[in-house]
């Protein structure tokens, strides 16, 4: 049933190639910022526990991994056996603990094995793999994440804390110097810092900003919307009559 749900897919995509003017004009990089974004629209569905929405969403997905590889098989680069092949048998060699005869006794000896497996594979750098167009704060995440893997960790969460004030002080030093590159340079490392502090805490720190925005712009709407409701818009109001606001649409989340 899954197997001619999928060929049937496939091979609306292929049609549509033939006969559509504007999917037929397309190539792997004119739909390549379009595949990023239907990621995030996945992610963004499963933020919200939206599961008709990430269903949709991951339908979505589907079909630029499909449109991608027919259009890099009419360029005789690889066909959709091929991907999936090489996906098959990456998870069958990263996974010696269930397909061979490796022992493990947590996730983490997984997680580690899975890296000295990708080292093995020809990479040079256990670091290599973090895509650049990641977002700055998640691509962080990820290398940090691979050095420990390593060994190169902390070892005490308070460290890495006196690290996080560290670099803060030295920000502030470099503020007050006239050089912006250094500045944006110290700046940088807080983040870095940070990124490191939530790691400890067992955090995602580009879940915990997204999450925060989502807050940020709900209690700027209620300040939008009682402003609005007194026949002025945002413009018109000041900070304290906004910070009055912000506070009630606090404790109105609180209520709930």
């Amino acid at each position: 049933m899954i197997e001619a749900k999928f060929k049937e897919l496939f091979e609306i995509v292929k049609k549509l190639r033939l006969e559509c003017p504007w999917d037929r004009e397309q190539t792997n990089d004119s739909i390549k910022a379009a595949t990023i974004e239907e990621a995030y629209e996945v992610a963004e569905s499963i933020d919200e526990k939206n599961y008709d929405e990430l269903k949709q969403e991951l339908g979505d997905l589907l079909l630029h991994i499909i449109f991608h590889t027919v259009i890099a098989e009419e360029g005789n680069y690889f066909k959709l056996e091929d991907v999936i092949d090489s996906i098959s048998k990456k998870l069958i060699r990263r996974h010696p603990h269930v397909f061979g005869d490796i022992k493990v006794k947590d996730a983490d000896e997984v997680k580690r094995n899975w890296e000295r497996i990708k080292l093995s594979e020809g990479r040079e750098s256990i670091l290599e793999g973090v895509p650049k167009m990641l977002p700055a704060l998640q691509r962080a995440h990820r290398l940090q994440e691979k050095a420990a893997k390593a060994g190169f960790d902390w070892e005490k969460k308070e460290d890495v804390w006196k690290k996080v004030i560290e670099e803060i002080e030295e920000m502030h030093i470099s503020e007050k110097q006239e050089s912006r590159e250094e500045l944006e340079n110290e700046v940088g490392d807080v983040f870095f810092a940070l990124v490191n502090y939530s790691r400890f805490l067992g955090i995602n720190p580009e879940n915990a900003l997204r999450m925060t925005n989502e807050k940020f712009i709900r209690r700027f709407n209620y300040i939008e919307k009682k402003i609005n409701e007194s026949g002025r818009n945002i413009n018109d109001s000041n900070l304290e009559e906004m910070d009055k606001y912000w506070e009630e649409s606090k404790k109105l989340k609180k209520r709930k």
